[in-house]
């Protein structure tokens, strides 16, 4: 397992267009190690027991305003207090700027300061998001993961079974891809994985007998994505006449990845089976099922009631 444990300030700044505001203060090398964000509010006041250092600071209207009520001399105390604790970074919101002292003393204790225009409860949930992706626990497989009608379905099998065909096949029918070969799947919550593509082969399929191509150039940008959830797993493996297949779906079958369970469909593979096709039908049923209707369900209902009133008609025949 590959877990990302930090993640460049850098990249932060460029993610959320934020504007940076002490140039004197080098970026390189530093970086946040936890998805949690605070907003420095004790802290002014002057009460830093269980400050946690580690997180982002973020100082939004409420803090700007109680800030300028201070007499200089407290606010350089405050100011001192909060840089001296080795912080990685402020971000100001809201069109809030930081004065003077506060950027003197960031390029004292080499601490990057911010701006943002954007209202803090909304910058402050994007980061979140954001980071609770970046710094989620990480594996990384071998497989396809294409988005079919909102369901995020990776298709996994033997190389050369015939992924990346299937995936093609869906491109050209309308669906999105967002990795072939490689697929990073993260964890960002118990019920929730997402995948995504290493930057290398974003957006690149390869294709035995013709190479590599580029879904992006050749189908445009609607054809593919950044990231989706996987809600989906189907396992492509060579027919075996002797294997017993489920023909009814009753039961469902998961595969688990970082201790989270998602549904998984065992499909052989013969000549013949449009892969595709098969692929769209198992997330619409996937979907369906999400949403309360169980067609295996139903039928074995039927059958049921079928079985009662045959039995009931029986009955009044014997009675006769």
């Amino acid at each position: 397992m590959k877990t990302q444990s930090t993640v460049p300030i850098e990249r932060l700044a460029e993610k959320m267009s934020l504007v940076y505001r002490t140039e004197e203060v080098k970026l390189a090398g530093k970086s946040l190690t936890t998805n949690e964000v605070n907003r420095p509010a004790l802290q002014l006041t002057g009460y830093f027991d269980y400050f946690d250092a580690d997180r982002l600071q973020v100082i939004g209207y409420v803090e700007y305003t109680y800030l300028e009520t201070l007499p200089r001399e407290r606010k350089r105390e405050v100011y001192e207090m909060l840089l001296g604790a080795h912080i990685p970074a402020i971000v100001y919101t809201t069109q809030t700027i930081p004065d003077d002292d506060m950027l003197e003393l960031a390029v004292k204790y080499d601490t990057p300061i911010f701006t943002t225009d954007r209202e803090t409860s909304a910058f402050v949930a994007e980061v979140l998001r954001w980071l609770n992706v970046e710094l989620a626990p990480c594996i990384t497989i071998h497989g396809v993961l294409v988005d079919v009608y909102g369901e995020g379905v990776l298709i996994m099998g033997e190389s050369g079974i015939g992924k990346s065909e299937a995936a093609l096949e869906l491109i050209k029918r309308g669906h999105r891809l967002i990795t072939d070969d490689v697929v990073e799947i993260r964890k960002v919550s118990d019920t929730t994985l997402v995948g995504t593509a290493p930057d290398i082969t974003r957006h690149f399929i390869e294709l035995r007998g013709i190479g590599i191509i580029n879904v992006k150039t050749l189908f445009g940008v609607e054809a593919v994505m950044d990231t989706t959830n996987i809600d989906l797993v189907i396992k492509l493996e060579e027919w075996d006449k002797d294997k017993e297949y489920d023909r009814f779906g009753l039961e469902e079958e998961y595969t688990e990845f970082l201790g989270n369970r998602v549904t998984c469909h065992s499909i052989p593979i013969r000549p013949g089976r449009n892969l595709a096709v098969i692929v769209e039908s198992a997330a619409v049923n996937h979907r369906q099922k999400k949403m309360g209707y169980n067609a295996a369900q139903e039928l074995y209902n039927r059958v049921q009631q079928g079985i009662m009133e045959n039995m009931e008609k029986q009955n009044r025949e014997d009675a006769e």
